[in-house]
């Protein structure tokens, strides 16, 4: 048959276009019929609105040894109440921190939802989550908190369902009454009861404004008055921002005294106290407040219950000086153990039980000289050696000149006894050599994550670099995480303490006991690790940490911050590192002859005699092609000397101490270059 020659050009011009246009209409059919049969199926699933909640079922702790250490109970202390009488103030905090669209939308919100996106993806402002009032009723009474595609749509279809029953004010009533804020308080009533001891009538706007804001993390927000008081004054500002409240009433607000309670003490002899209160932020973080608290869970965590008696029992060996404006002895200590080869955390004591914040977590304090292994490891990178030799003399950089403790210099000495003996001068001249901010990077790569690299100040100078005088400073976790790089021959492991949680059916929800789930990374070579750790043991065997010496082999640095405000021992065994910090919570207060070659190392030598009491005393692992180090005693110096506190009938006077490990013999500055003495 003949076919016109324009005919046939249009044919072969239009065929392949035709074919794609067939094969993409046929698969958005497909797609468009799966969504369909994906929705219609979550639809048929859907629990009728007005049934009671799931069953809520206990969460089950256990011990790295799988016996049971608490019941996280999910028994509900709620009082309900009417939402007419709640303040105004309470419900308008509640709408701007959650969901400033709730009197516009119809249960879910689209407006909202890419609001939350762009938000998110410029990394500015508040993301408010697309998830409404409404979603968030509709989840935490009807459904899990899994996150799943089908649940978000049961979560949407009920919010839609919830909107047509229900006036807005009814859901607003039942969302309060609904929700978790902590310690155990569900609903406004019974929160304002717990935190302020008040009827929720009686808030002023400070305290309605917390209230509001602490549903977001409620572990996390109720364990410290500064978290607490920095959540407050968000949810204010978006009062503000929103037109709740004038710009006067915001201010006062911000600067209004929360009265806010302290959690009760904890006088039972349940010693694992803040380590539970850890475990449980961290489920919690991760799966909400409801599937901790009411959901089965079964968590099974790396607590060593032997070791943390242990180190309960240890740091009961505190000094008490004074009683603090909160009614907490002072000063607070920390204790926390972890095996450096798995991360996994052993033991954990956040102070004297007196409260809830865990210092040992969230207690960002100078480190003073317990900073400068990271100054020796990155030499170590940089071609030096232990034996290599530097002039301990006075050295300038601009207006700062840093000093030893005893305002003497030692003349030429190695690396490893300068180490030893924490002597400034050389750690400036280390970092001045390699360069601060590959100290810095170090650290950093080692787990040290309260670090500041940008902005003015910044730890990217010899003062933070060399001496721990940081822009912020650092947490006993972390410190205690970043020595176990050297323990682990050059290798970091996150530190963790969940190995495994299990769903009320027995599901793996995660898994941690395996090495491939591990977080690591390569910071060092194995040589170079074996070199810090024979430093390390030097300041235990000759230099000022020989409080702590256990008679097997150990390793550590003592840290004592300028004008003693806090202090440190971090050391470990091949298999544990354990880092003890002593300080007042305040930060201000001077803990008067407390070094870290004293309390803190006596603390450490109590704890880890107890806990390597039931391993065998083994060496460290020498590197392949290398000899074990060991170095000779320093020779006995008389002229040792440390300054004394400022007594000013002793100005000018030093005094000789025979037993340098009874005191750091440096000091650090907490802050940015000054001519002060450092110990």
């Amino acid at each position: 048959m003949y076919i016109p020659r324009h005919r046939a050009k249009r044919a072969k011009k239009r065929g392949p276009l035709h074919s794609v246009r067939v094969i993409a209409a046929l698969l958005l059919v497909v797609v468009a019929g799966l969504m369909f049969g994906y929705i219609f199926a979550a639809y048929q699933s859907l629990p009728e609105v007005g049934n009671n909640m799931r069953p809520a079922v206990s969460s089950q702790v256990f011990d790295g040894q799988g016996r049971l250490i608490t019941i996280l109970h999910s028994d509900q202390n709620r009082l309900p109440i009417d939402i007419n009488k709640v303040p105004q103030n309470l419900q308008n905090a509640f709408i701007a921190a959650e969901d400033n669209r709730f009197y516009d939308h119809i249960g879910i919100d689209p407006i909202g939802i890419l609001r939350a996106v762009v938000t998110n993806l410029t990394n500015r402002g508040i993301a408010q989550g697309g998830s409404t009032i409404t979603q968030q009723l509709a989840k935490n009474a009807f459904l899990t908190q899994d996150q799943t595609l089908k649940r978000k749509i049961q979560e949407a279809m009920l919010a839609l369902e919830l909107e047509r029953k229900y006036s807005k004010k009814e859901i607003l009533e039942l969302y309060m009454n609904q929700i978790y804020f902590g310690r155990g308080a569900y609903g406004i009533q019974t929160a304002a009861q717990t935190y302020f001891d008040k009827d929720v009538s009686e808030l002023n706007l400070a305290q309605c404004a917390l209230l509001a804001g602490l549903p977001k993390s409620p572990n996390y927000y109720s364990s410290s008055q500064s978290e607490a008081a920095a959540r407050k004054n968000v949810v204010i500002g978006q009062m503000e921002k929103y037109g709740y409240i004038s710009h006067d009433q915001a201010e006062k607000a911000k600067s209004t005294d929360l009265e806010f309670k302290q959690k009760a003490a904890n006088n039972s002899p349940d010693e694992t106290a803040y380590f539970i209160d850890y475990v449980a932020q961290e489920v919690a973080q991760k799966y909400g407040d409801d599937a901790l608290y009411k959901e089965g869970l079964k968590i099974y965590t790396s607590l060593d219950t032997d070791k943390q008696h242990a180190a309960v029992k240890a740091l009961e060996n505190l000094p008490e000086t004074h009683t603090d404006g909160q009614g907490l002895t002072q000063p607070q200590g920390a204790i926390i153990s972890i095996n450096p080869k798995n991360g996994h955390i052993l033991a954990m004591v956040g102070g004297r039980g007196q409260d809830s914040f865990n210092r040992a977590s969230m207690a960002v304090r100078q480190p003073g000289s317990s900073f400068k292994p990271f100054v020796y490891m990155t030499a170590l990178q940089h071609d030096m050696t232990p034996e290599t030799v530097m002039e301990d003399k006075k050295v300038t950089y601009g207006d700062w000149s840093p000093n030893n403790a005893d305002n003497s210099y030692r003349g030429s000495i190695p690396l490893h006894l300068a180490l030893a003996l924490s002597v400034n001068t050389i750690a400036v001249q280390l970092a001045d050599k390699v360069g601060p901010s590959n100290v810095i990077a170090n650290a950093k790569k080692m787990g040290i994550t309260t670090l500041v690299e940008d902005g003015s100040p910044n730890d990217n100078n010899l003062a933070a670099a060399a001496l721990g005088g940081l822009t912020k400073g650092v947490t006993p976790l972390e410190m205690a995480s970043a020595y176990g790089t050297f323990a682990n021959k050059g290798v970091h492991v996150k530190p963790t303490a969940i190995v495994k949680i299990l769903d009320r059916n027995g599901n793996v929800l995660e898994d941690n006991s395996s090495d491939s789930d591990m977080q690591k990374t390569q910071v060092m070579s194995e040589k170079e690790a074996y070199e810090m750790t024979s430093m390390l043991e030097e300041v235990i065997n000759h230099g000022t940490g020989t409080a702590a010496s256990i008679g097997r082999a150990a390793a550590g640095k003592t840290g004592t911050t300028d004008d003693n405000h806090d202090a440190w021992f971090i050391g470990y065994t091949p298999d544990i590192v354990t880092a003890v910090w002593v300080g007042d919570d305040t930060g201000d207060q001077s803990l008067g002859e407390v070094y870290g070659g004293t309390v803190p190392a006596q603390i450490w030598h109590d704890y880890m005699t107890s806990a390597v009491s039931d391993s065998p005393a083994d060496d460290f692992d020498v590197p392949a092609g290398m000899g074990r180090i060991s170095y000779e005693p320093p020779p006995k110096k008389e002229e040792v000397k440390e300054e004394k506190k400022d007594d000013k009938k002793d100005a000018g006077k030093e005094e000789t101490v025979k037993e340098p490990d009874q005191k750091d013999s440096v000091k650090e500055t907490p802050k940015q270059p000054a001519n002060k003495k450092k110990r």
